[in-house]
């Protein structure tokens, strides 16, 4: 079970990878800034279930290690303007920040999984990639809202 998740793990942040390179050619919009938190939330359905529920303690410490993971997320998503269009800026260290945070995942997995029931720390990981993918979402939406204003409030030969 622990190889196949980490396996699945990978095959997430490949992906998470070449669909952040794809997006960085087109402009952003509010809502796809918006919605990757949304679709994301459904999975806290499985705290339906008993096996993937955590004790208040599991589910702060969890909460807490990915708002401060979200840090390195936010530092490294930035946005300009082109053609007076909002694009996220390309940045080779989220490249290293995200292979960083998959090797921590799966190394904090590998040492928890022997002293926490395999259930409980799958909704652990699910709360930490929830608290790290909100305030980085959250940060980007401010920063383009404000990027946003400052487009419509220029004359648009100083946009170029």
């Amino acid at each position: 079970m622990a190889i196949a998740s980490t396996i699945m793990a990978i095959f997430m942040a490949s992906l998470m990878l070449f669909i952040r390179m794809k997006a960085a050619k087109k402009p952003v919009n509010a809502k796809k800034i918006i919605l990757p938190p949304i679709f994301m939330s459904t999975g806290a359905l499985m705290f339906i279930h008993p096996l993937f529920r955590l004790t208040a303690a599991e589910f702060l410490e969890a909460l807490l290690v990915g708002m401060i993971f979200s840090l390195f997320l936010i530092k490294t998503s930035k946005f300009e303007v082109r053609e007076n269009d909002i694009y996220l800026k390309r940045s080779k260290a989220f490249v290293f920040i995200l292979i960083g945070l998959l090797v921590i995942r799966i190394v904090a997995k590998l040492y928890l999984s022997a002293t926490i029931d395999v259930g409980q720390l799958g909704g652990m990981f699910w709360v930490l990639a929830f608290g790290m993918i909100v305030p980085w979402r959250v940060s980007m939406y401010y920063s383009y809202r404000k990027l946003e204003r400052d487009i419509h409030s220029k004359p648009v030969d100083q946009l170029i």
